[in-house]
């Protein structure tokens, strides 16, 4: 009996190409993510700091002008923080709509490994059905002379 061959097995081979591209280009996204939160972090400590500053700058008694710089910063800041969590919003929509291709992709790859592994259970059968049937005819076909050599005899 001939070896097991697949016939779909060129288009496997590519949906699961398909399928690590799209992980790959997932995991990037997500990379990118975890970038801009640690980013937004650091953001928010810098406003942190520069409240603290205003709070002490206040409690000394500071110059009007300083309280203008501070209320300036710390508006820039808040602003900047608001603008990064906007990016981080587009960069998860981003990383959702990836993973649902990811989702899709591996849906379709996997519907040809599962078609795959029926066929071979499906050779599999047939080859020990196969076995089986030459070892009958071997064993049969071996009695048969056997008895037509004791006839002779």
């Amino acid at each position: 009996m001939k070896r097991f061959a697949y016939r779909l097995e060129t288009v496997l081979d590519y949906k699961t190409q398909v399928l690590d591209n799209l992980k790959t280009e997932h995991a990037v996204i997500i990379q990118n993510v975890n970038r801009k939160q640690e980013q937004i972090r650091g953001l928010k400590q810098e406003l942190t700091g520069y409240e603290s500053e205003f709070d002490e700058a206040k409690a000394a008694g500071t110059a009007i002008e300083n309280y203008r710089l501070f209320d300036m910063c710390i508006g820039r800041m808040e602003e900047i923080i608001d603008e990064e969590k906007e990016r981080l919003k587009l960069l998860k929509k981003q990383e959702d709509a990836k993973k649902q291709e990811v989702i899709e992709a591996k849906v379709d790859t996997s519907r040809y490994e599962k078609l795959k592994e029926r066929k071979l259970r499906e050779y599999q059968k047939a080859a020990a059905k196969a076995d089986e049937l030459f070892v009958e005819e071997f064993v049969s076909g071996t009695a048969l002379r056997m008895r037509q050599h004791q006839q002779r005899g």
